[in-house]
């Protein structure tokens, strides 16, 4: 039995991972990883780097970070405590969705991932207080080859679920997307 139903966004290579909790009357286990299951679904490095990251304020805005080649990662991306409303944009030049985003809210009570590939910018926005949450990275962080888009840019048109509560000066003076932006060239 797979502990994975892993399913596409709209978006190809955006994958959404349904991880199936085994349990008893002492609690459950969910797996958060398995190289052979997620290896078919696009995720093609080791695992380079894990965060556990926390947000404390509901309405709070992260991202929308991604890093150039020849460092740009993957991310499998899952919430812990709380809720999150999780957004993926690509940026991949030549992408017939280039610019196009899409979201998925990954909660720790719904038990879905979500696998982010090389070439999309990412971000969220903590629907709940007290967010937790895991990132595996494909590459480890590297801030010469670090990038951002501005998670207000209205050519994204991110459709935020909840008033903007925080967001960090880093990711407010990200840029806004121009003409000149031709994205990440895989």
């Amino acid at each position: 039995m797979s502990r994975f139903e892993i399913s596409d966004s709209r978006i190809e290579g955006l994958k959404v991972i349904q991880r199936h909790k085994v349990g008893d009357s002492r609690g459950f286990l969910s797996r958060l990883f398995c190289q052979d299951t997620l290896s078919r679904a696009g995720w093609g490095k080791p695992i380079s780097q894990i965060n556990h990251t926390f947000t404390s304020r509901r309405g709070t805005v992260r991202g929308m970070h991604f890093q150039h080649p020849p460092r740009a990662e993957a991310k499998l991306v899952t919430c812990l405590v709380g809720a999150i409303w999780d957004v993926a944009v690509d940026i991949r030049t030549r992408s017939p969705t280039f610019g196009q985003w899409h979201a998925v809210e990954l909660t720790e009570d719904n038990a879905v991932s979500f696998l982010i590939p090389e070439g999309f910018a990412h971000g969220f926005q903590a629907l709940s207080d007290n967010v937790q949450m895991l990132y595996c990275h494909s590459e480890a962080y590297a801030p010469d080859v670090e990038g951002g888009l501005n998670p207000l840019d209205p050519r994204l048109n991110i459709k935020w679920p909840l008033a903007l509560a925080e967001i960090s000066q880093r990711d407010q003076n990200h840029p806004m997307l121009s003409d000149a932006f031709k994205g990440v060239d895989l």
